[in-house]
């Protein structure tokens, strides 16, 4: 059951691909059927993990042996692993039921679905590894299919300039982990995690000298394993990317953004928390830069006009928390928040692509409004999502969110109180964007000139049963999982898969921080709600008066205009040094364009000796003649 849970998508990437020939339905029909029978069976393995306790590692083939090096392929299924089967899997699935309508008149669609389903084998590989070669694997897997999805419609520019920026600052971020992994088979002469987690205590108080600089040996390792996650997880300074995958089809993203890619390097941090666990410099620096990219992604949303990409910045932000909630030792809270934002994300992501789809791809939320009547289901879901994500209570949103504040500020550090403190003004920020998304997409005034709104309808089973599907996940995935997940029980559940050093005492939570983002995140409705729709000219006074600000979010706090200056155009210009010099002007002016201009040269002179008259063949003769015999004297 196992290997066919894992296998099941990489069979069906397969064959759809190679069945492309054949009606459009044949492959999309295996694609979609093979990933739901591999939901079933992850479903299947969690439950009788949850039930039964029924965990293993189930051996594929030896890899690599080498004296008392081995590395394998394994699938190993513990609560950790079997939990992020299960989201993997069903989003994955949805979005490939999704993609039947969504993709119905894309030529190309038995590709898409196969890149799909590769991208899903990718990540499950990535989930069930037992090392860190085999974790590195998929992780490359997922980064190459991100490549070929964000680029799918290559016939675009923009799409291309977004898959390789994406691939380029992910390769940033894989240099960090290779050589965190380098350092830890250097150090520990294993990549088994098993044998690794055992013997971090003997390294604990280890030094080594890195680049003339004396550093702890768990701290370098922590830091540059975070390195990766924070180019996987699109955290600040390698979060350029995210935004821009947006050039790849809707159903990409929601795939991206909720289930696969961006979710790994949260795993990734708590899969080696018990590595993580021996650095507090590490758990520090993970903490910072979660709550910086919350923050800054959710102001960044505040004023975003592209549908897709208010949502992706939403990610961003919600990642931040995740890893934050990491920093303080909550890492099973942060694969809580995990778990229930996959629902919800996907449900907004499939939502917009819905609004997108009937307005003939349409994507800038000036350009909608008006059309909760038209696409009243469409409408619903999304409200759902928004509230979900917002951590309005007692949806899924609000048990995961609350958890990861008030872990923070009971951490008792004054890291921790800062954190809580960011978490609950990025929760504000949150709700507002996510409001201006719903008023300005469904309500007011219809603003599109391009799209006749009689001809704007519901979309079809297809769309609506996966978004039907999401909105129940995003209702009661917090309340049903809470207490086995992060309650009173979770150790039992959690086991070995990750080490939990700090406990809430929810007695002790004050009683200020449990009603604090309830009330700001259901004040926001109203707030959001004066300010979008009812006096618009509040808003606008307050975008003439904080002109500067409003430049400082729109240009994203700058980024890439800062990576730019500092890295590309540099880097253009040494690549033009050495195409102009190095390569025009001096290996192909001496080497092929010279050897080719004097064989050139050569031969024009030689033509002339092709005169047809016979005393200048005679010539030509009597000059060969004399060399030849020159040389018989001289050497014979």
């Amino acid at each position: 059951m196992e290997y066919a849970a894992i296998f099941l998508p990489l069979f069906g990437s397969i064959i759809g691909y190679l069945s492309k020939g054949f009606k459009d339905f044949l492959p999309l029909l295996i694609t979609t059927l093979c990933i739901f029978l591999s939901s079933i069976l992850s479903i299947i393995i969690f439950y009788n993990g949850i039930v039964h306790d029924q965990y293993g590692n189930y051996l594929i083939f030896e890899w690599i042996s080498s004296g008392d090096f081995t590395a394998n392929w394994t699938i190993n299924v513990d609560p950790l692993s079997s939990i992020i089967l299960v989201v993997v899997s069903l989003i994955s699935f949805l979005v490939h039921l999704y993609s039947i309508e969504y993709m119905r008149h894309d030529p190309n669609k038995p590709r898409f679905m196969s890149y799909l389903s590769l991208f899903t084998f990718s990540m499950m590989v990535l989930v069930v590894s037992d090392n860190f070669l085999q974790l590195f694997f998929g992780w490359e897997g997922v980064g190459l299919c991100s490549y070929l999805l964000i680029g799918f419609w290559y016939k675009k520019d923009s799409a291309n300039q977004a898959a390789i920026k994406a691939f380029l600052v992910n390769r940033v971020g894989d240099l960090g982990l290779a050589i965190g992994v380098f350092l830890i088979f250097l150090y520990f002469g294993t990549i088994n995690f098993s044998e690794i987690f055992v013997s971090v205590p003997n390294f604990s108080s280890k030094q080594i000298n890195f680049l003339g600089i004396e550093i702890n040996l768990i701290t370098a390792i922590c830091s540059f394993l975070f390195l990766g996650a924070m180019g996987k997880s699109a955290q600040l300074f390698l979060h350029t990317w995210l935004p821009d995958a947006m050039e790849g089809p809707t159903p990409v993203s929601a795939l991206i953004h909720a289930a696969t890619m961006v979710t790994a390097g949260v795993f990734l941090v708590a899969r080696c928390s018990p590595i993580f666990e021996y650095s507090q410099v590490a758990l520090n620096f993970v903490t910072i830069i979660g709550m910086l990219t919350a923050l800054f992604a959710a102001s960044v949303a505040l004023v975003q006009n592209d549908i897709k990409r208010i949502i992706a910045y939403s990610t961003c932000s919600q990642l931040g928390y995740m890893f934050f909630a990491a920093g303080v030792g909550a890492y099973h809270v942060a694969i809580f928040h995990l778990f229930t934002h996959a629902f919800f994300k996907a449900l907004l992501f499939l939502g917009s692509g819905s609004v997108i789809h009937s307005l003939n791809d349409e994507q800038d939320i000036r350009k909608m409004g008006g059309l909760w009547k038209k696409m009243p289901f469409t409408w619903i879901s999304m409200i759902i999502g928004t509230l979900a994500l917002t951590g309005f209570p007692f949806l899924s949103g609000y048990y995961s969110k609350d958890a990861i504040i008030e872990f923070a500020f009971l951490s008792g550090s004054n890291l921790g109180y800062i954190a809580a403190g960011v978490g609950i003004l990025t929760a504000f920020l949150t709700a507002i964007y996510s409001w201006r998304l719903i008023f300005k997409t469904f309500h007011g005034k219809f603003n599109n000139q391009e799209t006749n709104q009689t001809n704007i309808h519901e979309s079809g089973i297809n769309i609506l049963l996966p978004l039907g599907i999401l909105v129940i996940g995003s209702i009661v995935a917090g309340f049903l999982f809470k207490e086995m997940l992060i309650g009173n029980y979770f150790s039992n559940f959690w086991d070995n898969s990750i080490l939990i050093t700090k406990e809430i005492d929810h007695k002790n939570i004050p009683l200020w921080l449990l009603i604090s983002t309830p009330i700001i995140v259901t004040i926001s409705i109203p707030i959001s709600f004066y300010i979008y729709l009812k006096n618009k000219e509040f808003l606008n006074k307050l975008k003439f008066n904080n002109q500067k600000i409003y430049n400082f979010l729109i240009n994203k706090w700058y980024f890439d205009e800062i990576y730019d200056f500092i890295f590309v155009k540099p880097i253009k210009k040494v690549g033009l040094f050495f195409w102009k010099i190095g390569d025009v002007k001096t290996i192909d002016r001496y080497g092929p364009d010279g050897i080719s201009k004097i064989i050139k040269l050569i031969s024009n002179k030689a033509t002339k000796l092709q005169s047809g008259y016979i005393f200048d063949y005679a010539f030509v003769m009597l000059i060969g003649f004399s060399l030849l015999l020159t040389f018989f004297i001289i050497y014979i």
